[in-house]
């Protein structure tokens, strides 16, 4: 049986797609985020819409797939670089079932699905990672990495450790599934 992870309806808005965000996490630019739904978005987390190309209209600067799950004191910047003079910051995209560890800065261009960062991690300028990966806790990956699907990094500069099993794609879904379903109100406040 798993243990329930109680959290307070005041705290947390639930959204009709089943997004569970912190009243003290900080979204700013929240017409230029998408969330897939049964993401969970943890108290002090700053995901930063606002920072976009310039230029009118919205434009999706971070979307977020399906269990995802933000954890506390993470930030999410869309990455950015100036090219021929001018300033810009480009999209982040984020696949299904992604689980982002506590304090950890990211600022990536893509991850892919299933895919595990640990706590105190950066995430560098347009750094992708491909499906079913793993960053280690600690692990600082300098800007432009591309992380190999089923691999595990670690270490500052984060570099390869080994190739993670074929059945990671199914214990990372798992894990969200179950992070989400065990991610409950109070029961007082029922």
């Amino acid at each position: 049986m798993d243990v329930p992870i109680y959290y307070t309806r005041a705290e947390y808005i639930e959204t009709d797609t089943g997004n569970k965000v912190s009243r003290r996490a900080t979204i700013a630019g929240p017409q230029n985020i998408i969330l897939g739904g049964k993401t969970i978005i943890s108290s002090g987390a700053i995901i930063r819409g606002d920072l976009r190309r310039t230029g009118p209209g919205h434009a999706v600067v971070i979307s977020l797939g399906r269990y995802c799950l933000i954890g506390e004191g993470c930030v999410m910047r869309p990455p950015y670089k100036t090219y021929r003079g001018n300033f810009n910051y480009y999209p982040m995209k984020i696949g299904d079932h992604v689980h982002i560890g506590a304090n950890t800065i990211v600022e990536a261009a893509t991850i892919g699905n299933h895919v595990e960062i640990g706590k105190n991690c950066v995430i560098g300028k347009f750094t992708i990672i491909k499906d079913c990966a793993k960053i280690a806790d600690n692990t600082m990956i300098p800007p432009n990495t591309v992380i190999p699907a089923l691999s595990l990094f670690a270490g500052s500069p984060g570099r390869f450790v080994e190739d993670l099993p074929e059945s990671t794609q199914e214990m990372v879904e798992a894990q969200t599934k179950q992070y989400y379903t065990r991610f409950q109100p109070l029961p007082s406040e029922r």
